[in-house]
C-alpha cells in the first residue's frame, strides 16, 4: 500500500508539538520538500518587497521563514543519520539542490541585507537588546560569507561551489556507512578470539545470530566482527591473535578508499572547492572563512595548538617507550606496531592500575546511569528529568523525556543510544529538533520549549542483560547530555540565539566537555555505578584504581587530538595539491604528520576518508575546537575544585551560576564574555594541562 503524499497529510508538513518521526517514509520526502520551498519562495518574494529595517519587519518574518525549512530539513537529514535506506539516500539528493538553493537565495538577498544594514545604522539600535544586536551582526557576517556582495559569473560559480559540496559531504557519508557495513568476519575458531571479553564475545554471537548464524554463542560461536567501534575496539585492544588485529587495524584506516566507496577524490574536490569559495569571497584560505564565525583567529589556533603539542609530545614519546619496553618485558619480540599499540598499552594499563574495562562495565548499566546523570543534573542546574510519552518514535529503541525548571515544564529531549551498523551512522551527537523561541510560541504559550535529540552508539543489550557500557560510552553520554543542556536551560526567548544556535562553533564544546569531568567524581559515580545484578556499589578499590588510570596515556591522547587538529587547518590553510600526488603523499600531510605522531602512520593510512567531521560535518577548519573549547571546559570545572567538590552547598551555588551564564545566554551574549561573568576572569590553560598530568614539573 503506497503512502500518501499529498500536502494536506504530509507527515513533514506537520504543526504537531513533536516530529512524526515513525510516519516519515522516504516518498515523503520530495512531494515535502518540494512543496515546503515553494511556498517559503513564495513568502520570501513577498518579503522582499515589503520589508522595512525593523525587528518586526525583518527579523521576525526571516525567523518564521528559516524554522520553517529547518523543521523539515532537521527531520529528514537526522532519519538519514539513524535510519539510512537507499529509497532515502534518493529522496535526498533529490531534494538537496533545492534546500541548498534556497538557503543560497536568502544568504544572497540584497534587499534583505541593505534592511539588516539600515537596521544597524539607524535610530532603533541603541533600543535594541544584547541579544538583537548579536543576531543583526550575526545576520551581516553570515550574508557576507554567504556571497551576498558578489555578481554575474562570480555569484554563479560560487552557488555553483556550495551545491556540489553539498552534494559531496553527503555522498562521503553514504560511503563511510557503505564502507564500515561491508566489511563483515566470521569467526568460527575459538583459537582466534582468544583473549578478547565476554562482552565482546557476546555482541560478536548476538550480531552472527543477526546474521542467520542460528545457536550462536558467547561461549562456542561463530562470531561476527564489523568495523563499528563497539565490534572493533575490543579486538585492537584484547585479541591476542596478533595476525587478527592487523586484518582489522588495516581495514579500519583504509575505509572507503577504494572501489565504489571511494572518498579520496571526494577530498581532493572539497578542498579545492573551499580554496576556490574563500577566494570568491576575497579571504586568501577556507580556513580564514571558517574562523571568521569563531572565537579564535587561525593565529591563536594554531597557537594554542602549539602551546599543547610542546607540552604533551615528550609524555607520549615516554609512553611509546614504556609500552615498548612492557611488550619486550612480556615476551614480544620485533617491531612493535600499530595494531601492537593498543593491545599491549591495554596490558600495562591492567598491570599498573589492574583495572579492565570488563570489571567496571556490570557497575554501568545504562538505566543506572541515566538515573545518575539526572540526578547530578538536579544538583547542579535545580532540573528534574523524568520519561515522558511520545508514540512517534523513530525506533523502539529511543527514549523520551521530559525536562522540568522549578517545577515547570521546560524542555524535552530523545535518546537513542544504540549501535546499529546496518542504518546508522558511527559516532555521537546531539542536535535541536526545535528551539526556544518567543516569537514562534504556541496559544496561550510564553515560549515556545525546545526539544533536543541525543544519539549515541554504545553497545546494545545482549540477551537480557541491559545495555552494560565502558566507561568511555559513560562520559559519552554525559558529554551529548551537556550539549543538550546548553540547547534546553537557554534563558534567551530570541530563536535565532537561543540554546546552541549562534554561539561560535569553538565555544560550542563547553558544556558538553564541562559534564565528562564529572565522571570521576566519587559522588556522583556513587549515584549510579552500582552491579547491574546485585546493586553493589563501585568498589572503594576501583573506584581509585579508575582515577589514578585517568592520566595513563594522556600525552598520547593529548596529541592524537592535536594530530587531527593540525591536519585540518592546513588542509584549509596551505594546502596544494600537485599532479601526481594524492593529500596522503603532500608534503604538508607528512610535516604535520612528523610533528604530531610518535609513531608515523602507515603508508596505506587513508584515515582521512573516515574524517567524516571535516568533511561530512560541518567541522572544516573547526576540529581544533574540540581544543578550544576544552580549555574554557576544564577551568569552568576548576571552579567547582576550588570551592571543594565535597562541598555541596557551594557546588550547588556554583552550579547554578554556570547555569545562569554558560547554559542560558546561548548565542545572545559573545562567549569570551560569557565565561567572564562565570569564571570571573578569562581562560586559563593550567587547569587543562593539570587534569591530564602534563604540567611541567619545577626544577
Amino acid at each position: 500500500m503506497e503512502a500518501d503524499t499529498s500536502a494536506s497529510t504530509n507527515p513533514l508538513l506537520t504543526d504537531a508539538p513533536f516530529p512524526l518521526f515513525d510516519q516519515v517514509k522516504a516518498e515523503h520526502v520530495v512531494p515535502g520538500i518540494t512543496k515546503l520551498i515553494e511556498d517559503l519562495n513564495a513568502e520570501l518574494d513577498e518579503l522582499e518587497k515589503t520589508v522595512q529595517p525593523t525587528w518586526s519587519s525583518l527579523v521576525e518574518p526571516l525567523e518564521r521563514l528559516t524554522d520553517s525549512i529547518s523543521r523539515a530539513w532537521s527531520t529528514v537529514s537526522h532519519l538519514k543519520a539513524v535510519r539510512d535506506s537507499e529509497a532515502l539516500r534518493k529522496a535526498v539528493e533529490e531534494v538537496q539542490p533545492l534546500q541548498v538553493k534556497l538557503g543560497l537565495r536568502m544568504a544572497q538577498s540584497k534587499p534583505l541585507y541593505e534592511a539588516f544594514r539600515a537596521l544597524r545604522d539607524g535610530s532603533d539600535w541603541n533600543g535594541l537588546s544584547e541579544a538583537r544586536k548579536r543576531v543583526v551582526d550575526n545576520e551581516l557576517r553570515d550574508f557576507v560569507l554567504g556571497g551576498v556582495a558578489l555578481e554575474g559569473e562570480a555569484k554563479e560559480r560560487f552557488n555553483e561551489i556550495k551545491q556540489e559540496l553539498s552534494q559531496i559531504s553527503t555522498k562521503f557519508s553514504n560511503n563511510l556507512l557503505d564502507a564500515t557495513k561491508a566489511f563483515k568476519k566470521l569467526i568460527t575458531d575459538k583459537a582466534d578470539v582468544d583473549g578478547l571479553p565476554a562482552s565482546a564475545l557476546a555482541l560478536g554471537a548476538q550480531q552472527a545470530e543477526n546474521e542467520g548464524q542460528k545457536g550462536a554463542t558467547a561461549e562456542e560461536g561463530p562470531w561476527l566482527f564489523t568495523l563499528d567501534f563497539p565490534s572493533y575496539q575490543p579486538i585492537l585492544t584484547h585479541a591476542k591473535n596478533r595476525a587478527f588485529r592487523e586484518e582489522f587495524y588495516r581495514a579500519f584506516i583504509t575505509r572507503a578508499s577504494s572501489g565504489e566507496n571511494d572518498n579520496t577524490p571526494l577530498i581532493e574536490r572539497t578542498l579545492a572547492l573551499k580554496r576556490e569559495q574563500a577566494q570568491l569571497l576575497g579571504y586568501p584560505n577556507y580556513a580564514e572563512v571558517s574562523l571568521a564565525s569563531k572565537m579564535a583567529t587561525l593565529d591563536k589556533a594554531e597557537g594554542l595548538l602549539e602551546e599543547l603539542r610542546g607540552a604533551s609530545y615528550d609524555a607520549a614519546v615516554r609512553e611509546m617507550d614504556e609500552v615498548k619496553a612492557f611488550a619486550t618485558e612480556n615476551g614480544f619480540t620485533g617491531e612493535l606496531l600499530h595494531w601492537d599499540v593498543s593491545f599491549w598499552a591495554e596490558r600495562l594499563r591492567e598491570a599498573k592500575f589492574n583495572i579492565t574495562d570488563e570489571q567496571l562495565r556490570p557497575y554501568f548499566s545504562l538505566p543506572n546511569v541515566l538515573d545518575g546523570l539526572f540526578k547530578l543534573a538536579g544538583e547542579l542546574f535545580g532540573v528534574t528529568v523524568e520519561a515522558a510519552d511520545n508514540e512517534h518514535l523513530w525506533h523502539p529503541d529511543v527514549r523520551f523525556f521530559s525536562l522540568k525548571r522549578d517545577g515547570r515544564q521546560k524542555a524535552f529531549f530523545y535518546l537513542d543510544p544504540y549501535s546499529r551498523p546496518a542504518e546508522k551512522r558511527g559516532g555521537a551527537w546531539m542536535d535541536e529538533v526545535v528551539g526556544q523561541s518567543r516569537l514562534l510560541a504556541g496559544p496561550g504559550e510564553a515560549v515556545r520549549l525546545p526539544v533536543a535529540h541525543m544519539v549515541c552508539n554504545q553497545t546494545p543489550p545482549i540477551g537480557d542483560k541491559p545495555s552494560l557500557m565502558t566507561f568511555r560510552e559513560v562520559e559519552t553520554l554525559f558529554h551529548e547530555f551537556g550539549h543538550a543542556l546548553q540547547h534546553m536551560l537557554t534563558q534567551q526567548e530570541e530563536g535565532l540565539v537561543a540554546g546552541i544556535r549562534g554561539v561560535e562553533w569553538d565555544a560550542v564544546e563547553l558544556p558538553s566537555q564541562f559534564m565528562e569531568n564529572w565522571c570521576y567524581n566519587r559522588e556522583t559515580l556513587n549515584s549510579f555505578a552500582r552491579h547491574y545484578e546485585t546493586g553493589e556499589p563501585l568498589p572503594e578499590d576501583l573506584y581509585q584504581k579508575l582515577v589514578a588510570a585517568r592520566t595513563f596515556r594522556s600525552g598520547s591522547g593529548m596529541l592524537r587530538q592535536l594530530h587531527f587538529s593540525e591536519l585540518d587547518l592546513v588542509l584549509h590553510s596551505r594546502y596544494e595539491p600537485a599532479e601526481g600526488r594524492t593529500v596522503f603523499e603532500s608534503e604538508e600531510v607528512k610535516a604535520v604528520e612528523s610533528r604530531t605522531t610518535v609513531l608515523p602512520p602507515l603508508p596505506e593510512d587513508r584515515f582521512l576518508c573516515g574524517f567524516s567531521h571535516i568533511f561530512a560535518g560541518g567541522y572544516a577548519a573547526g576540529y581544533f575546537s574540540y581544543k578550544w573549547a576544552e580549555v574554557l571546559s576544564a577551568d569552568a570545572f576548576s571552579a567547582f575544585e576550588e570551592v571543594g567538590l565535597d562541598n555541596k552547598p557551594a557546588v550547588a551555588e556554583r552550579g547554578r551560576a554556570f547555569r545562569d551564564t554558560v547554559l542560558a545566554l546561548g548565542g545572545g551574549r559573545p562567549p569570551a564574555d560569557v565565561f567572564r561573568d562565570f569564571r570571573g576572569r578569562d581562560p586559563s590553560t593550567e587547569p587543562l594541562l593539570r587534569h591530564n598530568d602534563l604540567l611541567p614539573v619545577a626544577a
